[in-house]
């Protein structure tokens, strides 16, 4: 850990770049990003049907008060209270049209980094960064929706020290969260069980490198080298997977 001095928070503090938030001896070893025609498509998609419902119903309302100005039968004094009204009616459109614009801002920034530590996650418009230890992962799984399916790509969920993370639209959700569960089984097992007090039946499920395991219990806080993300091959989504 670096020497905590005067010097130590003088860095700027606006981040942009997943190197800017690296600590000291943090080593990346994989990054990946959301597939950007799923991203966009799935906020185009998620609220679309209630939008094109919502339209269909103020249009058929607003033609009706048409033609009963019209005819003379709706006073055109109404008009002041008409319009704010429909402007505000119409809010699911403009809520469903802030979404798809934000998504197709923001997923430019977004992306997920692997490191020998933790998981990096960048996201949002105006960049900000969310950590999530391996160490405090509880739980890690994968689901593929229709939309998904369609794109070849799935999402994983990480619950660690009660909060949540989605990680949106990858190519290969299967091996990520196989990877990640597997990570956090090996930390378990070495927070509880160090060394010569693991149990006979789970000898030699950790990492088979005796010398990443000596350091990883030295120091809890550096996770080994041999957390790489990249050793298994990818593979395309399983179309024999079940949809949610």
């Amino acid at each position: 850990m670096k020497e905590i001095n005067e010097k130590y928070f003088s860095k700027q503090l606006t981040y942009n770049t997943v190197e800017d938030v690296l600590e000291e001896g943090e080593k990346i070893l994989e990054r990946t990003k959301p597939l950007k025609k799923a991203y966009k498509l799935a906020a185009v998609a998620k609220t679309l049907p209630i939008v094109i419902i919502w339209l269909c119903l103020d249009t058929v309302i607003l033609t009706l008060v048409g033609m009963g100005m019209s005819k003379g039968e709706i006073p055109l004094g109404l008009l002041g209270f008409i319009v704010p009204f429909f402007i505000l009616h119409l809010a699911p459109v403009w809520m469903w049209i802030y979404k798809v614009v934000k998504s197709s801002l923001e997923v430019k920034n977004i992306e997920y980094v692997f490191t020998n530590r933790r998981i990096i996650i960048r996201s949002g418009v105006i960049v900000d960064f969310k950590f999530l230890y391996y160490d405090k992962i509880e739980s890690v799984s994968a689901k593929v929706g229709i939309l998904d399916r369609l794109c070849k790509v799935g999402d994983i969920y990480i619950t660690a020290a009660g909060t949540t993370a989605v990680l949106f639209d990858q190519t290969d959700p299967y091996r990520l969260s196989t990877k990640l569960n597997a990570i956090a089984s090996d930390l378990r097992k070495d927070i509880y069980y160090p060394n010569a007090m693991r149990p006979a039946e789970t000898e030699g499920e950790v990492d088979p490198s005796e010398q990443n395991s000596q350091a990883a219990d030295e120091n809890p806080s550096e996770q080994p080298d041999a957390l790489a993300f990249g050793d298994a091959p990818t593979e395309e989504l399983p179309s024999s997977k079940p949809l949610d």
